[in-house]
């Protein structure tokens, strides 16, 4: 009996606990999927081409949010859809930005599209485009993909594209802004 007791006691205070940890760890909502899913993978899939096409449909906006971004089709996209007057927002890493020399960021600056670069953490290794996230079809990109040369010519990463989703692209538009509190902007030279 008095095990008993003691295991029910022992799991009270286990269940409480748990309880206790999810909350103190913010446990995101889970909500259903919506939309439609497209998965690549390189170097066998046309990524850079995917994203240049998603970000050639935007109509609104676009934010990016990369740890890297170097590559030579996805930087043309932006430009082109900048200068179509599309909002487009660029968050990069400024460790991986200073230390590569095939950074487009000082390119993407020059042509007007504001950019902040991510000091908070060690690496800020966001790979994500958001475009038109309160628009009737929003497009997010996530995945492994580094938004350079090698990612589509030389690694083996993935992308996830989900389109029509609007709550998760929601989601990852006040991430992107909550990013943009704690980044510093950069200045064109």
């Amino acid at each position: 009996m008095m095990l008993r007791r003691l295991g029910l006691l022992l799991a009270t205070v286990l269940a409480f606990s748990a309880g206790s940890i999810a909350q103190a760890r913010n446990t995101p909502p889970v909500q259903p999927a919506k939309g439609t899913v497209q998965a690549a993978f390189t170097p066998d899939d046309d990524i850079e081409g995917l994203l240049a096409d998603a970000i050639d449909q935007a109509h609104e906006q676009v934010l990016v949010q990369a740890s890297l971004l170097s590559n030579k089709a996805i930087t043309r996209a932006l430009l082109a859809a900048h200068q179509r007057g599309v909002d487009v927002r660029v968050l990069a890493d400024r460790e991986q930005m200073m230390r590569s020399n095939g950074s487009r960021i000082p390119e993407i600056a020059n042509a007007g599209i504001p950019v902040w670069l991510e000091v908070r953490y060690k690496n800020a290794h966001n790979k994500v485009i958001v475009v038109d996230p309160r628009g009737s079809h929003p497009v997010l990109v996530t995945g492994s993909f580094n938004f350079t040369q090698t990612a589509q010519r030389g690694n083996a990463e993935n992308v996830l594209i989900v389109r029509g989703d609007t709550d998760l692209a929601q989601r990852y538009a006040a991430n992107w802004q909550k990013h943009v509190g704690d980044a510093l902007p950069y200045r064109a030279q």
